[in-house]
């Protein structure tokens, strides 16, 4: 409960339509098939925390790199645990489907694999919570995005009309295939250890 505002703010700066903070208190709370999970950056945490250790006469005169009030001076800093959350992704198990209900990366750390890193995240969630697919919506003009998910397996199986409130886009519906079949298992094992290895380099 204690990520959630740093969770509104980067969903924020993320999509043009979020979620009020109370629907994603409800989720935790509430629904016991959602899951969701954080990204954290060590090294913000780590010099956050060397910050907040400091004399208060010296931290004053210390920026903050990630307010949580981007647009606005910062007034308090926000803890370490908080100030380190860089993205964040989340699902729900229905029967047999895990349906990825968000990802976000915070803008300044997109384009280093780390929302790949998510979607991974969440296929692995799905492996261990017994789903066989995987499902999602993506906006019909977030041609990265489908990319992505068509490297790790999504295909196009429809469409939602005016599913997006903001401006009534449409949205593309894509599942994978069986993700316990042995071709989508050995594909995804490899793309994982290609990514794992890729950002282990960084």
């Amino acid at each position: 409960m204690s990520d959630v505002p740093r969770v509104i703010e980067i969903e924020r700066l993320a999509y043009p339509s979020t979620w009020p903070p109370s629907a994603y208190r409800k989720e935790l709370q509430d629904n016991r098939w959602a899951h969701y999970i954080v990204l954290r950056d060590k090294h913000i945490f780590e010099e956050q925390t060397a910050v907040t250790s400091e004399p208060e006469k010296v931290r004053k005169t210390r920026p903050f790199p990630l307010s949580l009030l981007p647009s606005r001076p910062a007034v308090t800093a926000p803890s370490p645990d908080l100030a380190s959350i860089i993205g964040f992704s989340g699902l729900w198990l229905m029967v047999d489907e895990a349906h990825i209900t968000t990802i976000a990366m915070h803008p300044e750390f997109r384009g280093n694999g780390l929302g790949e890193f998510l979607l991974v995240s969440l296929i692995d969630i799905s492996y261990n919570i017994g789903a066989k697919w995987v499902t999602l919506e993506v906006r019909v003009s977030n041609h990265p995005a489908q990319n992505l998910y068509r490297k790790y397996g999504f295909r196009e199986a429809g469409v939602r009309h005016r599913y997006y409130s903001d401006n009534q886009e449409d949205a593309l519906i894509m599942w994978t295939d069986e993700i316990n079949s042995p071709a989508y298992k050995q594909k995804f094992l490899e793309l994982k250890a290609a990514l794992l290895q890729k950002l282990e380099a960084k």
